[in-house]
């Protein structure tokens, strides 16, 4: 879609584009122009789909880190934007900051002793939950701040899981690919929903993100 004026994007806007199956992007971190994208196949994760593998549970199981929401959500994004090519660029991080103040934005991070490794953030409307970036500064600190989140999501009553575009990472995570008209219907009903991001407290460790990734695969 078209490059739009980011003099008039403002917070607003942006959710009223979520809400619309729509979202934004930059071509590079430094780019003064943001554009809009609405995928003709959308990569969702289905809530009871996320896939832990051996490794995973492994890691999860570990407990050498500890999860927080909400504690730095600047430097999650931060953390995603810190790659050598990024559509992350200044007038998205403020608007995504404005979300965050104002309670639509939310991040999850993963510490070790030496500071932030990993985490996840997104926008919540409604059920719904729009995964915009992760990242990773410790072998498996994405996926386990993405296991934990899935987890919690279904804890606090969320029914969809946006995660834009299909990769074949995510693809080993449990993510698919659904058509454009699907994914307006999944939205349409999720938004009609409650949820609130931080009405659950997180799990206790990571075994029992593990079990209740189990028991949440079960539903199906």
């Amino acid at each position: 879609m078209k490059d739009h004026d980011s003099a008039d994007l403002t917070a607003d806007l942006l959710l009223h584009a979520y809400t619309a199956g729509i979202f934004p992007m930059s071509e590079h971190r430094n780019d003064p122009d943001v554009f809009w994208v609405e995928p003709r196949r959308r990569g969702i994760i289905p809530m009871d789909g996320f896939r832990i593998s051996r490794s995973l549970a492994r890691a999860l199981r570990r407990d050498d880190y500890h999860v927080t929401i909400n504690r730095d959500f600047d430097g999650t994004v931060a953390g995603c934007a810190d790659r050598d090519e990024t559509w992350i660029s200044g007038k998205i991080t403020d608007l995504y900051g404005q979300l965050h103040d104002s309670g639509h934005a939310h991040s999850l991070e993963v510490w070790d002793d030496l500071g932030l490794i990993g985490g996840v953030y997104g926008v919540s409307l409604g059920a719904a939950f729009f995964g915009e970036s992760m990242f990773s500064r410790r072998t498996d600190a994405s996926k386990i701040a993405l296991a934990w989140l899935m987890v919690h999501l279904n804890r606090s009553g969320y029914r969809l899981f946006d995660a834009q575009f299909l990769t074949p990472h995510l693809a080993t995570l449990g993510a698919i690919e659904v058509s454009r008209g699907e994914y307006r219907a999944q939205l349409a009903d999720a938004l009609m929903l409650p949820a609130e991001f931080t009405s659950q407290p997180l799990p206790a460790s990571g075994q029992e993100v593990v079990q209740l990734n189990t028991q949440i695969s079960k539903r199906k």
